[in-house]
């Protein structure tokens, strides 16, 4: 490491420590890292050099796209162009307990929902405690696409999860057919876990934070408490507790670009065009085929020809936005905004995500937890991460520890070892029996430890990342500001409630409309309700009792006029802060067409030839856990499916 670089991160951060220190980087990450998006007036037309035609064009550069563009390019003869409206990541991005300060950047679309208001006699609602009522929705702007700035957690989800898919209409779905596509991605990198479950060749590292705090020991104590076991919720069982496990690599973020790009950046037949900004698919509506894509760059309009597919990788919010300006859509909804309809389709619909509550906090008595002052002060930190990879620096997004509970049933009963069949995925030949039912092993909650909370933000950053109003933190967290606390973030895994994306205009430099929709349906706001009390059980566990851990004993304002601690309090507590981990999932949904299905089982956009979506907005149902896990292995799926329609001899993947 260069001396440079160190004064590059710690001196900003040092001189900050009397002065808002993270606010201080935060202001210098947005001088730095923000540019002025384009707009759709004063672009020339660029008739001095059309591009080549290519066999594949593949739209975004994400955890989808990514994994097509290596396994595409590994057939000699085909050639393929990425278009990607970002750039490249830097060194920054690199350091895992940065994460949220990413959103600030211009490797963030910076994303809000439409405003959810409470109704007249003032029920319902979410993100009320957010400015203007609006949520924000961090979106990856970048080559690697979200896996740039998100939290890196590398969860696959239950294997009732693909089973479910597939008795949904989709063949080849199951867990026993997805499976070994997530291992050909992985290069596991933690000891000891079973390896029928894990790859070990894979591109994509898969590890541990180097670094472990106190606490964590006390919430992998806590799950023998609370009925659970710690175990590995990636192999055999979804629901316990568990040590994080992240996309990490000596301690370094390891996104889809440097998992699957930056090895293959060499081969002849790839071609990766930054700062692109894809505004229409070109269809011919005669032949039903898509034949070329429309982007902006450097101000100019480009148009390049595809011979044999488009791949839309754009993700949940923005692949939905580009089928529907392209003429792909619900018919009404084009029409009403004058863009001809090619083949109405029922895009945007259906929309899922994971919602959290990201401020149920916790003081402790000691300092072992990450407190701004005190981290930008100590120099060490920034030489363990750069020297060695280690130190506090490398904890993912402050997340250290995940928990996956049934809040439904008795937790003796979960997580048990007992292995008689039926009961095991795997049988006496050492293959997943995944026809097995297991019905103990559904979550309807997450809980995820961070190392930290809005008591120590003492700069705001993370305020602002949330988008939570300035007088409700100050209320809320002003009496406590600088205080040792953790944070223990309750996640719905299963919604019932649906969003929508929409078109806000026929221009391609609007935004799309978001309506999250979050708390509709009733189950859900219940079930998170279920999740605040665990985790407040969780923190009252005997393994806490050493840092004498305390539910912040502070009213929410809006939340007043309720008891404390109750049911009504905490729904009502749900209802103000109504956090995202971008888990946006289900706008291009995988089904049959008679079942509101925007694609097949092989990703084809119905009635269209040659275009394909190949990223988390086919998920029909959100998974149990974080999406980027599953996202690599759709792309390392749609790969295998691509090469067998177009005649490529594929090897199977095996377990």
């Amino acid at each position: 490491m260069s001396l440079k670089i160190f004064a590059i991160l710690w001196l900003p951060l040092r001189l900050g420590c009397c002065m808002d220190s993270l606010g201080l980087f935060e202001n210098v990450m947005r001088r730095f890292y923000q540019f002025p998006a384009p707009t759709s007036e004063g672009l020339l037309e660029d008739e001095s050099h059309v591009p080549p035609e290519y066999d594949f064009v593949i739209i975004g550069a994400g955890s989808g796209g990514s994994v097509l563009a290596n396994r595409l390019t590994e057939i000699p003869g085909w050639n393929v162009l990425v278009l990607e409206a970002g750039g490249e990541e830097i060194f920054l991005t690199e350091i895992p307990l940065l994460a949220p300060v990413l959103d600030v950047t211009s490797f963030n679309w910076g994303y809000k929902t439409e405003p959810g208001l409470a109704d007249d006699k003032g029920k319902g609602g979410f993100c009320l405690a957010m400015e203007g009522g609006r949520c924000n929705w961090p979106r990856g702007k970048a080559v690697g696409g979200t896996s740039v700035i998100n939290y890196m957690m590398y969860t696959r989800g239950s294997r009732g999860d693909y089973d479910a898919w597939e008795s949904m209409g989709n063949p080849g779905w199951s867990f026993r057919e997805v499976l070994p596509y997530f291992m050909r991605s992985e290069n596991i990198r933690i000891p000891k876990l079973d390896r029928r479950y894990h790859g070990t060749d894979g591109f994509l590292d898969v590890a541990h934070s180097p670094y472990a705090s106190k606490l964590r020991d006390a919430f992998l104590g806590a799950a023998d408490e609370m009925g659970y076991q710690v175990n590995d919720y990636n192999a055999e069982r979804l629901l316990g507790f568990s040590v994080a496990q992240a996309n990490l690599r000596n301690g370094r973020r390891v996104s889809a670009s440097k998992a699957f790009l930056k090895p293959v950046r060499d081969r002849p037949n790839l071609r990766i065009s930054k700062a692109s900004r894809v505004t229409r698919i070109a269809l011919d509506s005669q032949r039903r085929r898509a034949i070329g894509v429309e982007f902006v760059r450097n101000r100019r309009r480009h148009f390049v020809r595809v011979s044999k597919e488009v791949l839309l990788c754009a993700g949940t919010l923005n692949s939905p936005q580009l089928l529907m300006l392209s003429g792909i859509g619900p018919s009404e909804h084009l029409r009403s905004i004058g863009i001809p309809v090619v083949q109405d389709l029922p895009v945007g619909l259906n929309l899922q995500d994971h919602v959290s509550m990201s401020a149920l906090t916790f003081l402790v008595n000691e300092s072992v937890t990450v407190v701004e002052a005190r981290m930008a002060s100590n120099p060490a930190n920034a030489l363990d991460f750069f020297l060695r990879g280690t130190g506090p620096l490398t904890i993912p997004g402050g997340a250290e520890g995940l928990a996956f509970l049934n809040t439904n049933r008795p937790a003796r009963s979960l997580g048990s070892k007992d292995r008689r069949p039926g009961n095991s995925l795997f049988g006496d030949d050492d293959e997943p029996n995944v026809l097995a039912e297991n019905d103990s092993d559904h979550s309807d909650i997450e809980i995820v430890m961070g190392l930290g909370a809005l008591t120590g933000d003492t700069s705001g950053s993370v305020r602002r990342i949330l988008g939570l109003r300035e007088d409700f933190v100050k209320e809320v967290f002003g009496r406590y500001e600088g205080h040792d606390a953790f944070t223990l973030v309750p996640i719905l895994q299963h919604p019932k409630s649906r969003g929508r994306v929409t078109l806000k205009s026929a221009d391609p430099f609007h935004w799309p409309k978001l309506e999250a929709n979050y708390y509709e349906e009733q189950d859900d706001l219940d079930t998170m309700v279920r999740g605040i009390k665990k985790a407040i059980e969780l923190a009252g566990t005997k393994s806490f009792k050493r840092y004498n851990a305390t539910l912040l004993p502070v009213a929410f304002p809006g939340c007043r006029d309720v008891r404390f601690n109750s049911d009504p309090y905490w729904a009502c507590v749900s209802r103000q802060v109504s956090t995202t981990l971008g888990h946006f999932v289900g706008t291009c949904k995988m089904a049959p067409r008679e079942d509101f299905g925007v694609v097949d089982a092989r990703l084809r956009v119905y009635g269209i030839k040659g275009l394909r979506v190949v990223d988390a907005s086919v998920m029909p149902t959100i998974i149990s856990g974080h999406t980027n896990a599953p996202t690599f292995m759709i792309g390392e799926k749609a790969s295998d499916m691509i090469k067998q329609d177009w005649g490529e001899i594929v090897r199977p993947s095996r377990l």
